[in-house]
């Protein structure tokens, strides 16, 4: 697609300020988002409007005004071109998902991440999403493992009202159950000790939400996979940086840690993951 959009907009800006155009572009279902430096704001109706009219597929363009921040993760959009709209359906690994990008958090960049994660299951573990959003962890790894059991938890009632919708939509309504509140509390009260893995993709809490990932856990232990952003460095010198941090000797046996770079999301800043193998301690 990047290809694609630099082929479109070659003429109408110089290859500098298309570099900064691309590098902000997503695509969610017919949705186009951009991100426009300040210096290109004079040109954003003018890019909105080539976009719109050369790739079919995009009906609505929006600009990112802000960051994504708060506690549901939201950003401030302006609308640029076509449709004023920002409830949209969007396609991933044979699944299909509701998403409106001004009420809930949504990156089509983890497509890969949600996939690799997918192909770790096994059949008939018991899953934990402590931050689920629209449900796209949970029922993509549903739809292709279809003996796992999946607990979507969110705080922001919109997002949990799109995993009930997506759920049924992808028929798995059978296999994921949706927790509206916050994920510590839902574990304390509900998912105590009953997950074989637990997904942590809020990398702003999930230190903090670390000690409930763990209460989140079967009796004999299970696998955390743990999102964080952190200064770009060799992924072993963020393991020894984070391990010590997550309080995990205690109770549990580290069996096995490795971890990845899923993206970079600033200048010198990555989002990495964590996959933590842990079993519990006797008494």
């Amino acid at each position: 697609m990047s290809r694609l959009i630099k082929k479109i907009l070659a003429d109408k800006l110089s290859p500098e300020e298309l570099k900064e155009v691309i590098s902000g572009f997503d695509i969610i279902g017919d949705i186009a988002i951009l991100k426009i430096p300040d210096k290109l704001l004079s040109k954003k109706y003018l890019i909105a409007k080539t976009l719109l009219d050369n790739v079919k597929n995009i009906r609505c363009v929006f600009r990112q005004v802000s960051p994504i921040s708060g506690e549901y993760r939201l950003m401030e959009l302006e609308h640029l071109a076509g449709e004023d709209r920002t409830f949209t359906e969007y396609r991933e690994s044979g699944c299909r998902f509701y998403v409106d990008i001004a009420k809930v958090y949504f990156s089509p960049r983890l497509s890969g991440e949600r996939l690799r994660i997918a192909n770790l299951v096994k059949d008939n573990e018991v899953i934990v999403n402590m931050f689920a959003g629209i449900g796209t962890f949970s029922i993509i790894i549903a739809k292709k493992r279809k003996t796992t059991k999946h607990y979507a938890i969110d705080v922001n009632p919109d997002a949990y009202q799109l995993i009930l919708k997506n759920a049924y939509l992808n028929k798995v309504e059978d296999r994921v159950t949706a927790f509206l509140g916050d994920a510590g509390r839902i574990i304390e009260y509900y998912l105590s000790g009953c997950a074989d893995r637990v997904l942590m993709p809020y990398p702003e809490r999930a230190l903090e939400y670390f000690p409930f990932a763990l209460k989140a856990l079967k009796e004999d232990g299970g696998t955390v996979h743990v999102y964080l952003h952190v200064k770009s460095k060799p992924i072993k010198e963020v393991i020894d940086e984070i391990l010590p941090k997550l309080d995990i000797e205690k109770k549990f046996a580290v069996e096995d840690v490795s971890g990845r770079v899923v993206r970079e999301v600033g200048p010198r800043l990555d989002q990495v993951v964590l996959d933590i193998r842990l079993r519990r301690l006797k008494n």
